[in-house]
C-alpha cells in the first residue's frame, strides 16, 4: 500500500469527525425533527471536540491507550464546549444555534486537520483502531493487569456507559420545562408607560391587557376587574372599599413556547377602557383566573366587609395568583 494511503487510512476517525460533523449541518437546517440530529449532535457535543484535541495533543501511539483516549476525549469535551459557549457570550453572536453549531464545527475541523498533519509526521502514530485486533489486545491487556488495576478499569468502563445511558435518556425523554403564563397591562402606547392615573368620572381611560399561555397545555383565561381601596396599619389590612368592576370575555390560548433567543410576540391583547361612576382614591387590579369561574356579581355594589373582600384579598396576597394593579385617582 502506498505511503500516501497509508496517511489516510491512519486518519479515518478524523476525517469522520470532519464529515459527520458538517452532515448534522444538513440534519439541522434540512430535516430538523428528524432522529439523526440527535444521533449525530450527542457525540458532536460531548466527544468529537475531546477527540480532536486529544488527537492534536497526543498523535503518538505510546501516549496513551485506547480507553483513556476516549475517556479523556468526553471529559475535554464536556470542558470545551462550555468555554466556547462562554466566549460566545461576550461577542454580539451571544449564545444562539447558529453560532454555537459554526463555532464548534470550527473547532473539530480545525483540531482534527491538525490532528491528522501531526499523525503524519509521527513515528508511530496512533490508529484507528480494528475491533478484533482491538479485542484481543484489550483482553490480553486486562488479564496481565493486577487485580487492582483490573477493579479500575471494570469502574471506568461502567462509568462510561453510565453517563452515556443517562444522557440518552435525558436526551430522549426531556423535562418539561417551566410552567408559567405572561399576564401584562400597558399604556395606551402600547408600552410600559403612560398609565392612566388622574382621570375624571365616567371618563373612559383606555389600557392595554395581555396574555401568553406558556403552560405546556391549553389554558382558559377570563380576566377579572376589580377598584378598591385598602389601607395597611399595625400590620392589618383593611378595605375600605371594594366594588366589582366586570370580566373580560373569556379567551382559551393554546400553548406557545417561551422564546427567550428571538424577538417577542405577543399571543393575545386588547384594549380596556377604565371607567369609574365615582370619585375617590383606588387601585384598579386586574385578576387572572385559569380554568376557573370568574366572579359574576353586580358592578359597582359596596363589597367591603362582606366574604367576598376576604377571597379578595386572599386572592391578591397569594403568591401563585397572577394579578395587577394600577393607582388611580378619580376626581
Amino acid at each position: 500500500m502506498p505511503e500516501a494511503e497509508n496517511k489516510y487510512v491512519r486518519s479515518w476517525d478524523l476525517a469522520a469527525i470532519i464529515a459527520l460533523s458538517l452532515l448534522l449541518v444538513l440534519f439541522i437546517f434540512l430535516v430538523p425533527d428528524n432522529p439523526g440530529r440527535i444521533i449525530l449532535g450527542l457525540p458532536f457535543i460531548l466527544f468529537f471536540p475531546g477527540y480532536a484535541l486529544i488527537g492534536t495533543l497526543f498523535p503518538e501511539r505510546s501516549s496513551l491507550d485506547l480507553i483513556e483516549r476516549i475517556a479523556l476525549s468526553f471529559g475535554v469535551s464536556i470542558a470545551v464546549v462550555p468555554l466556547i459557549g462562554f466566549g460566545l457570550n461576550y461577542t454580539p453572536l451571544g449564545i444562539r444555534l447558529v453560532p454555537i453549531l459554526g463555532s464548534v464545527i470550527i473547532f473539530n475541523v480545525v483540531f482534527s486537520a491538525l490532528a491528522m498533519w501531526r499523525r503524519t509526521n509521527s513515528a508511530e502514530p496512533f490508529q484507528p483502531f480494528d475491533p478484533k485486533a482491538l479485542y484481543a489486545t484489550t483482553k490480553s491487556r486486562f488479564n496481565a493487569e493486577a487485580r487492582v488495576d483490573k477493579a479500575l478499569t471494570i469502574v471506568l468502563v461502567i462509568a462510561i456507559l453510565s453517563s452515556v445511558i443517562a444522557l440518552v435518556y435525558v436526551v430522549s425523554f426531556p423535562r418539561e420545562g417551566e410552567s408559567f403564563s405572561e399576564f401584562y397591562v400597558l399604556g395606551p402606547g402600547g408600552k410600559a408607560s403612560g398609565y392612566p392615573q388622574n382621570i375624571t368620572v365616567n371618563q373612559s381611560a383606555p389600557v392595554i391587557l395581555g396574555i401568553a399561555n406558556h403552560e405546556h397545555r391549553t389554558v382558559n383565561y377570563t380576566v377579572e376587574v376589580w377598584l378598591s381601596n385598602i389601607t395597611y396599619a399595625d400590620n392589618t389590612t383593611l378595605v375600605n372599599n371594594l366594588f366589582f368592576v366586570g370580566s373580560l370575555p373569556p379567551q382559551t390560548l393554546e400553548h406557545i413556547p417561551a422564546n427567550i433567543e428571538g424577538d417577542w410576540t405577543k399571543q393575545w391583547e386588547t384594549e380596556y377602557n377604565i371607567s369609574v361612576p365615582f370619585t375617590g382614591h383606588y387601585k384598579i387590579w386586574f385578576v387572572l383566573v385559569m380554568d376557573g369561574e370568574p366572579y359574576s356579581g353586580t358592578p359597582f355594589v359596596e363589597l367591603a366587609g362582606t366574604e367576598t373582600a376576604v377571597r379578595f384579598l386572599d386572592t391578591v396576597e397569594a403568591d401563585d395568583t397572577y394579578t395587577l394593579n394600577l393607582n388611580l385617582n378619580v376626581a
